[in-house]
C-alpha cells in the first residue's frame, strides 16, 4: 500500500478535504497521543461550531504527520462576516484567545472572519501553513463541515 507521507513524514504539498469522521479515522488512532490530541480536535472544533458561525476549518502541524506524537492542534478558523467574539463567553470563547486556547485546550488556533480578508488573504495564508520551518513545503488538510 502506498504511504500517503512523503519521506519527511509530511503530507504531499496542498490542501487535501477531508470530513472530520476522516480526519478522526486517519489521524486519531494507533498511538494513545493521537487519540488525546484528537479528543482536543473535536472539542474544539464543537465549540467552534456551537457559535454556529463557523465556515472553514484548516489543520496543519505535527497532526497531520505520521509523528506518534504530535502533542497539539493547530487549527486556522474562518468564521462568518458576522462572528463577534464578545457575543461568547465560557470556553467558546477561549478557542478565540490564542494564549487561553493554548494553554486550556491544548491547541493552537488562528482565526479570522471571511470579511477581515479577501479570498488572497485566506490564500497567503493557507499558503504559509504549507510552508517547513526548514523551507520545505507540506500539506495541510481542510475539515469538510
Amino acid at each position: 500500500m502506498m504511504s500517503l507521507f512523503n519521506a519527511q513524514g509530511d503530507l504531499p504539498p496542498g490542501v487535501h478535504q477531508a470530513t472530520l469522521v476522516e480526519v478522526v479515522e486517519r489521524f486519531g488512532q494507533d498511538a494513545p497521543e493521537r487519540v488525546r490530541v484528537t479528543e482536543r480536535l473535536q472539542r474544539v472544533i464543537a465549540l467552534a461550531q456551537e457559535t454556529g458561525k463557523l465556515e472553514q476549518v484548516f489543520i496543519w502541524g505535527s497532526y497531520v504527520t505520521d509523528k506518534p506524537d504530535p502533542g497539539d492542534i493547530d487549527l486556522f478558523l474562518i468564521m462568518s462576516p458576522d462572528f463577534e467574539l464578545n457575543d461568547y463567553t465560557g470556553e467558546m470563547r477561549l478557542v478565540f484567545d490564542s494564549e487561553a486556547a493554548e494553554r486550556e485546550l491544548g491547541t493552537t488556533v488562528f482565526w479570522m472572519t471571511s470579511s477581515a480578508g479577501s479570498q488572497t488573504t485566506v490564500a497567503f495564508f493557507l499558503e504559509q501553513l504549507q510552508s517547513r520551518r526548514d523551507g520545505g513545503r507540506r500539506g495541510i488538510v481542510e475539515v469538510l463541515l
